[in-house]
């Protein structure tokens, strides 16, 4: 049972290296000189969309129901993350884990409801 925590310990010792030594390598290259150099031009920091010159400004203010649907979409995300391992061990989880997932899903329904009647589901 100890090796099988050896090796999850392993994973993360990799992983957390794998994403430290990148930046720094990259941040190495760039103070070596190595890589692509940086040329500023007036033509390269134009906004381009599809072949055409873009007509206005280019800073637009987005409705705050757009990030809200995302956050929904990760909440529910979530839930079936949450609700996979109880799935497949259904058998050995019994009353406890039945009583347990029906308790998490009573709250995200609740949750959820309460958005609802709160009208923040509705796209005006």
């Amino acid at each position: 049972m100890l090796a099988d925590y050896g090796l999850l310990a392993l994973f993360i010792i990799v992983a957390i290296l794998f994403a430290t030594m990148l930046p720094l390598v990259a941040l190495a290259l760039r103070l070596a000189g190595i890589g692509a150099k940086r040329k500023p031009n007036p033509h390269k920091d134009t906004t381009y969309e599809c072949g055409v010159q873009p007509v206005g400004k280019a800073w637009v203010q987005f409705n705050f129901r757009y990030y809200f649907y995302a956050l929904v979409f990760v909440v529910l995300d979530v839930l079936t993350i949450f609700l996979y391992p109880w799935a497949t061990d259904v058998k050995g989880l019994a009353e406890f884990g039945l009583a347990a997932v029906a308790v998490f899903v009573a709250i995200v329904c609740t949750a959820y409801v309460y958005a609802w009647r709160k009208g923040l589901l509705e796209w005006k």
